[in-house]
């Protein structure tokens, strides 16, 4: 039996993830932990959590896989602790508790730019977060690095709605890393991260995102 524990089902990426591993006949069980209530399935556990209090030995920390696709906006956190906390400490707890479960792989939401050394403090978070998630030595882990999300959001600001168009609107002049992503494409990469990915540590690209946005 294969078990994936994915957190964020409830954002774009995350709950388009949760439809693909529900529908996935590789996978037995989805844990998916989330804030409020998701739609019930036959395969799924739903685990409502406080994200700031997570217990340690709960039973369904024993997954073979994770996605971790936590997220939020400035607009919906203004507080800097919990930004932060959502954008870099959450999804550290989730792996270091998995990971002690026996959890072998994890499949990681993250960002273009990512580098612990960066001076934007997005991106610099993104870094600090992936290079504690190597640490950790999952036998595998695969890090998706997207740009602005092309996707349909429950409620997308404006500015997130004019970045996606200008970026779709230079698509033919644009470097592949600097094009829209897609949603979808970014999460058939999470669930193959989770499921199958070989071992090692594998980055996703743009140019990964789009080979499999169809």
């Amino acid at each position: 039996m294969t078990t994936v524990l994915i957190a964020g089902a409830t954002g774009l990426v995350g709950g388009l993830a949760l439809g693909l591993a529900l529908a996935d006949s590789r996978i037995d069980r989805v844990v998916a932990l989330t804030r409020r209530p998701v739609e019930t399935h036959a395969k799924l556990r739903n685990v409502v959590v406080d994200f700031s209090d997570l217990p340690a030995d709960a039973d369904w920390w024993n997954v073979d896989g994770v996605i971790s696709a936590l997220g939020t906006t400035r607009a919906r956190t203004p507080s800097p602790d919990e930004y932060l906390a959502i954008d870099r400490d959450y999804p550290l707890a989730i792996a270091r508790l998995t990971r002690s479960h026996g959890a072998t792989r994890f499949a990681l939401v993250s960002s273009l730019g990512a580098d612990p050394r960066s001076r934007f403090a997005y991106t610099r978070r993104k870094g600090e977060l992936e290079s504690e998630l190597k640490a950790l030595a999952f036998p595998s882990l695969t890090i998706v690095r997207p740009s602005a999300l092309d996707g349909q959001r429950e409620s997308a600001r404006l500015d997130e709605r004019l970045a996606v168009a200008v970026l779709k609107s230079l698509t033919p002049v644009l470097p592949s890393p600097w094009r829209s992503s897609s949603a979808t494409g970014m999460a058939k990469l999470l669930v193959e991260g989770a499921v199958a990915a070989r071992p090692g540590i594998a980055v996703k690209t743009n140019a990964d995102v789009g080979s499999c946005s169809t």
